[in-house]
């Protein structure tokens, strides 16, 4: 489908929807579908964010920047997954757990505002990863917009890059608990660690990483271009993560991609 009639089929489909709350989290797809149905809702459009222990707090931080920025009309709200017993278990269906508690938390808010249909940034290239939060999200009614007319995520980019939107390369994101091995329970000490080995490594340069948490053991995800990077900067490395606790540090020679957790299901 050619660029003009991308955004032409997103801007009717969303235009039929009268009023809509995006399930928003600053990233490129859920920020782009609440540009482009603000663009034609206008105040009709609602956004809501989860603030909860999974989210990385400079996540959180850039969407209210972002929210603010593109004038959305944004309310954040906290989300308690972690009192969830069944998902702290971290069995494989972890994503629906979570998936289905926070749909049921966006249909009760569109409910207080009075708005019947809610959407999210779910996206065709999604139905290539294990997604069972789109089982759920599909039960609790919810709107996918891109996946509805095929839209990939590379085309989301082309989109955003060609509306002028800065956002249009922002590395994708995910929440921390995808970090931790499938059967290892989560906890808020094992999230914060992560978050807190994250943001030295964002610190020092990188770009798209992950630090998966296996007990003890750190395995940095790098994209393969930064791995020399990595080598030069080993010292520093080292010193900046020792707080961390961890009894050893690996570097994952497949390099960063997402859903490295699934690849043992």
């Amino acid at each position: 489908m050619e660029k003009e009639n991308v955004q032409d089929a997103l801007l009717k489909e969303l235009a039929e929807l009268e009023c809509l709350l995006v399930s928003y989290s600053g990233g490129i797809d859920s920020t782009l579908l609440a540009l482009l149905a603000q663009k034609v809702l206008q105040e009709k459009v609602k956004c809501i964010l989860f603030d909860a222990p999974l989210v990385p707090r400079r996540a959180v931080k850039e969407a209210e920047e972002t929210a603010r920025k593109f004038d959305l009309s944004c309310s954040v709200i906290p989300f308690s997954i972690l009192e969830n017993e069944e998902f702290r278990k971290n069995s494989p269906n972890r994503c629906y757990i979570c998936k289905k508690q926070s749909a049921r938390t966006l249909r009760d808010q569109a409910e207080k505002m009075g708005i019947s249909k809610i959407a999210d940034g779910i996206n065709a290239s999604d139905l290539n990863e294990y997604r069972p939060g789109l089982q759920a999200s599909n039960e609790e009614g919810i709107l996918h917009p891109f996946l509805s007319i095929g839209i990939q995520k590379k085309e989301i980019r082309q989109l955003a890059q060609d509306c002028g939107f800065n956002f249009w390369n922002k590395p994708s994101g995910s929440c921390l608990a995808s970090r931790i091995p499938y059967g290892e329970e989560i906890t808020i000490e094992k999230l914060q660690i992560i978050e807190h080995a994250e943001d030295l490594l964002h610190d020092m340069g990188f770009s798209n990483l992950r630090v998966r948490l296996h007990g003890k053991i750190a395995r940095i995800e790098l994209m393969p271009e930064e791995f020399e990077k990595a080598v030069n900067m080993r010292d520093k490395m080292l010193d900046v993560l020792q707080d961390c606790d961890f009894s050893y540090i690996a570097l994952d020679l497949k390099g960063y991609r997402s859903g490295s957790m699934d690849e043992v299901l």
